[in-house]
């Protein structure tokens, strides 16, 4: 599946709730799929800088493709990093880095997140942006 793909696909998900009440929920059940981050890779150098919340983000290539595992401490913030992994995990350094990330506005999910939490999304976006750049040089 292409980024844009993913990207479909979660803009016909988060289309199908009324209210941002039923998204959050939504955020919070994706969070608890998301594929756990192994525990050597959860210190402190694999910390999001700019979170409010802990979060740990690792990423491995993988037969020139890019996968990422992650966690957080809060159930919110998991589900976000958790819809961020379904777009970019499994992908081509160069599609990370070059991807349109106009989905997050379509749903509408930066502008209901309070400041410090959209400022955490914006720190996720940019963490897997530089890993992809990372392994872009290599």
């Amino acid at each position: 599946m292409t980024i844009r793909e993913a990207q479909e696909e979660i803009i016909d998900e988060f289309s199908m709730f009324e209210d941002w009440m039923q998204r959050y929920e939504y955020i919070i059940e994706l969070g608890k799929t998301l594929p756990i981050i192994d525990a050597q890779y959860q210190v402190e150098e694999n910390l999001i800088k700019g979170c409010q919340s802990q979060v740990w983000l690792h990423a491995e290539n993988i037969e020139g493709n890019i996968v990422f595992t992650a966690n957080s401490d809060a159930i919110l913030t998991k589900g976000i990093i958790a819809i961020l992994i379904r777009v970019f995990s499994n992908q081509h350094p160069k599609d990370i880095v070059e991807a349109d990330l106009s989905f997050i506005d379509e749903i509408g999910l930066k502008e209901h997140l309070s400041p410090t939490r959209a400022n955490g999304l914006v720190s996720m976006i940019k963490q897997i942006r530089m890993y992809a750049l990372a392994f872009q040089a290599k």
